[in-house]
């Protein structure tokens, strides 16, 4: 009788054992953080905005953060289409690669359209008209024009609408990763002139008082944001903001809190 109770005794343990077992392999797994960050990254929530944060007052940085009038455009589309903003700082010329291997959604960054990057990228709606001028030092009395460059030195900033432009007058260009740099060269008399988006150009000679800017545009432009090619959904998606803060002023607002205060 003994040996049967401890027959039955160790049965029931046994069940007891087995079922416990399979109640902790059931249980839900614990999060893997990196997993977790992955799908983040996928959810759709992010507006990544590739730009040059070397491009005043359209993108530059300020106690630490990438801020201009590119970057807050940016940030009001993104909170138009219920996303938030991630700004990504890079050099000018790696904008459109980066958006054509998907690792940016958007590129802002006072980018003109051409025909050129169309074959590489699509283009929003334009929201906001520019133009290319001329930096030449103060006491510079031979180029008073867009003509008197034809043949000269000239500096740009590597990749933009300038470097083009510079092109077509002269086969003396140098390039430089940054306008600052440029105007550097200029100062030190080791360029003729530098040609530049006109509100870059601007607050670039206010920082350097051996510079000055040529009244005459050297070419009129505008701007757009670029989106990977074929993505028509986001490009429509982007107009349809765009359209939005133009109607209620916002965009405007946000380009004369810049261009204001030069």
């Amino acid at each position: 009788m003994k040996q049967y109770l401890k027959t039955i005794f160790a049965l029931t343990m046994s069940a007891t054992m087995l079922f416990a077992a399979v109640g902790c392999s059931s249980q839900e797994p614990t999060s893997d953080p990196a997993s977790d960050e992955q799908q983040e990254a996928t959810s759709g929530e992010v507006l990544t905005m590739a730009t040059n944060a070397e491009f005043p007052p359209y993108e530059f940085y300020e106690a630490g953060d990438v801020v201009g009038i590119d970057v807050e455009i940016a940030g009001a589309i993104a909170e138009t289409m219920g996303k938030t903003l991630k700004v990504e700082d890079m050099a000018f010329d790696s904008i459109i690669p980066a958006l054509s291997a998907g690792k940016a959604d958007i590129g802002a960054a006072g980018m003109t359209v051409t025909e050129d990057r169309k074959a590489s990228v699509d283009f929003t709606d334009t929201y906001v008209k520019a133009s290319q001028v001329i930096i030449i030092k103060a006491d510079n009395t031979e180029i008073v024009g867009p003509d008197d460059v034809e043949g000269k030195t000239i500096g740009v900033q590597l990749g933009t609408t300038g470097d083009i432009y510079a092109s077509d007058v002269t086969d003396n260009v140098e390039r430089y990763n940054k306008g600052f740099e440029a105007v550097q060269a200029l100062a030190q008399g080791k360029i003729d002139a530098v040609i530049i988006d006109d509100q870059v150009a601007k607050a670039l000679a206010a920082d350097n008082a051996d510079v000055k800017v040529l009244d005459t545009p050297f070419t009129e432009e505008e701007y757009a944001i670029a989106v990977k090619k074929d993505n028509t959904e986001l490009v429509e998606q982007i107009n349809a903001a765009l359209a939005e803060l133009k109607e209620s002023g916002k965009l405007q607002e946000i380009v004369d809190k810049y261009i204001s205060a030069e």
